[in-house]
């Protein structure tokens, strides 16, 4: 399997080449490590450093209560945050939470050397299921603590297979496991790894953050009047391809569509398929009461305003669950108290599973399964009511992760200025 690995390490760098012509994330992937060893060697050590690591966007926020926790409880410390993929770094490379913030290095022995010489980690946080054999080959050389924080596991994972032992040696070299449910416990015990416990999801304490921080926004107030709202976030064509027939035949009904992807052609389709819709863009540009009587749909064409947008929702729905990947993170929703829907791809989701069985999300297969589940939810008060409330108690009962995570590391003294 190391041979398969170093193989892949091999080989990804060169389909990333090979589709950077027309390919911008894959073209940014490349751009954005070719002086990164430069970059790091700018980082002074005047105070100890905290390395954390997260693969995209989505685990960044996972991990930014802990980061912004970590600096809170240790003054006298830099935060180092890496990427391995542009759409993280690209949105948070100026986030202020940070010292510095640096695309991570494609692993490999001589690499994991370097990074660790320039920037000397005194503790190294890894966020949910990141695994690098040679950064964390190196960090147990070196002796330097490595926690993974919000880790989930499932059983179709190679370190559960009878081919995993390589998969299983890295599991090995990582100091502690905060994990998000009982199963990664076990699953983690049945190969060995006993240095776990179960702290939950650090993403419960940001959406609760996010929630607490909120301030209005007057144009979508305005645009969302007295009309029940319905919030579909982070959409793919198939989820749209769900939710035209409901938007275009209920024009009493304000729907703000957020898609995943805001390019040029993924915003003129659902301006195509929505046929009451108006960009963002251009309703910020013009009188809203001139437009009300013609458009009940919103396209967010810019980004950073979903976990606002979800305020605004009687009920929210969020995309991804009409495709193989699974549905996008219900509980920037749920946060609000509201009722949530998605399409069927959300098993592996805990958190979605959860929410599924204390009646705060509805599943639906379809179009139509989802046009009735609307209208239930819009016209029997009492399950509407049910519902909020299974979605605001669901979250505020798992907070806690991220003080959780701080005790220990205060608790086994992992990190000391």
């Amino acid at each position: 399997m190391k041979t398969l690995y170093n193989l892949f390490l091999l080989l990804y760098p060169l389909g990333a080449k090979l589709i950077s012509v027309r390919n911008e994330k894959a073209k940014k992937w490349l751009l954005g490590r070719k002086n990164v060893f430069e970059q790091l060697r700018l980082i002074t050590h005047d105070k100890k450093i905290i390395w954390v690591h997260c693969s995209s966007l989505g685990e960044f926020e996972q991990g930014k209560p802990l980061i912004e926790k970590l600096r809170e409880q240790f003054s006298n410390v830099k935060i180092v945050l890496t990427f391995f993929s542009p759409s993280g770094y690209e949105v948070q490379k100026n986030y202020k939470g940070a010292d510095h913030i640096f695309y991570l290095p494609l692993d490999s022995r001589s690499n994991a050397i370097k990074f660790f010489d320039l920037v000397d980690p005194a503790l190294i946080v890894f966020i949910k299921y990141e695994f690098w054999h040679y950064y964390i080959s190196e960090a147990k050389k070196r002796n330097i603590p490595l926690i993974l924080a919000s880790g989930i596991f499932r059983k179709s994972q190679p370190f559960f297979q009878w081919y995993g032992g390589f998969h299983r040696k890295m599991l090995q070299s990582i100091s502690y496991f905060f994990v998000q449910d009982k199963r990664s416990v076990e699953l983690l015990n049945s190969v060995g790894v006993e240095n776990v416990s179960v702290t939950g999801d650090t993403r419960f304490d940001r959406v609760i953050e996010i929630a607490n921080q909120f301030q209005p926004i007057k144009v979508i107030e305005e645009f969302c009047s007295d009309h029940p709202v319905i919030v579909a976030g982070s959409t793919w064509t198939d989820d749209d391809e769900e939710l035209d027939h409901y938007a275009n035949t209920n024009q009493q009904i304000r729907f703000i569509i957020a898609p995943h992807d805001i390019s040029k052609a993924r915003i003129d389709e659902c301006l195509s398929l929505y046929k009451h819709s108006v960009k963002l863009s251009d309703l910020q540009q013009t009188s809203i009461q001139h437009l009300a009587s013609r458009f009940n749909v919103l396209i967010i064409d810019n980004i950073g305003l979903l976990s606002k947008l979800y305020c605004y929702s009687t009920i929210s729905y969020i995309g991804g669950g009409f495709g193989a990947d699974g549905v996008h993170n219900v509980l920037e929703a749920a946060v609000y108290g509201k009722p949530v829907v998605f399409g069927p791809e959300y098993e592996k989701y805990i958190e979605a599973v959860e929410l599924v069985e204390r009646e705060g999300a509805f599943p639906v297969e379809n179009a139509l399964e989802l046009e009735q589940q609307f209208n239930i939810l819009l016209n029997d008060e009492v399950l509407y009511r049910q519902a909020c409330s299974a979605s605001e108690t669901f979250v505020k009962e798992n907070a806690g992760a991220t003080e959780k995570i701080i005790s220990y590391i205060q608790e086994k003294r992992l990190f000391t200025t």
